[in-house]
């Protein structure tokens, strides 16, 4: 039974959360709750949670991302991100998202995945060059089309990290899995793992970008309706005017 006390810490996460406090303190407080019910003196568990801080130190790089991303939106970053796509007249939302897609697999096959990203590239540049690209269909898009384009975006950076990250060799995942194998007494290298990872990033690739092809079909043919109703409604006026 005793083994089962370290999770005390997993049910001071569930509390903390349910009862909306600060997520820091409370990770904090889980963790000396799992470290005094397995044994470890204060002085062991603030070693582990300095050493955890160090190696993960680079996962802090968002504090120095997120307030400058902050300063170019107060700047007008995503009106012009807007403007510069409504004057490409070539460049559709389903080419816009199939472009950010390859580019994005690109990237994360080479390692460079935080290079974009949800925070510094989909919410300031992507959403809003997606949102006026999807307006050109000749009608504003209403809030539920809105999210929908705002949240296909989002999900076009997912697919593209997901599925391009394993193919760099020395990923976490990868290596993971050459572990996994060597202790079951087969031996790959990453190189080989890298490689049938290749397969299934073409073929993310070219499912989201099928997806990509019919929901900027539905977006465009959502404004079909009310433009149709506009030509009735100018062809009446002009009746009208004739009589």
């Amino acid at each position: 039974m005793t083994h089962w006390l370290p999770l005390l810490g997993v049910l001071v996460v569930v509390i903390g959360f349910a009862l909306r406090f600060n997520p820091v303190p409370v990770v904090i407080v889980a963790g000396l709750v799992s470290g005094l019910a397995a044994g470890k003196g204060i002085g062991e568990i603030l070693a582990l949670l300095g050493n955890s801080f160090v190696s993960q130190r680079a996962l802090l790089l968002f504090v120095l991302t997120l307030p400058a991303i902050g300063v170019l939106e107060r700047a007008g970053l995503r009106e012009h991100a807007r403007y510069w796509i409504a004057s490409l007249r070539g460049l559709t939302l389903s080419r816009l998202l199939i472009a950010y897609l390859g580019l994005r697999q690109i990237l994360s096959m080479l390692g460079l995945t935080n290079v974009a990203g949800q925070a510094q590239t989909v919410r300031p540049l992507l959403a809003p060059m997606a949102e006026a690209a999807a307006e050109k269909r000749g009608a504003p898009l209403d809030p539920d089309e809105r999210n929908d384009v705002r949240a296909f975006s989002a999900a076009t950076d997912n697919v593209g990290l997901f599925f391009g990250e394993d193919v760099f060799i020395a990923l976490g995942a990868v290596l993971l899995i050459q572990g996994f194998y060597s202790q079951h007494g087969i031996e790959l290298q990453p190189l080989q793992i890298a490689l049938w990872a290749l397969p299934t990033a073409i073929a993310a690739f070219l499912i989201h970008g099928v997806r990509t092809v019919l929901f900027a079909r539905r977006i465009h043919s959502a404004a079909v309706p009310a433009e149709t109703a506009a030509e009735h409604m100018r062809a009446d006026t002009k009746t009208d005017a004739k009589c």
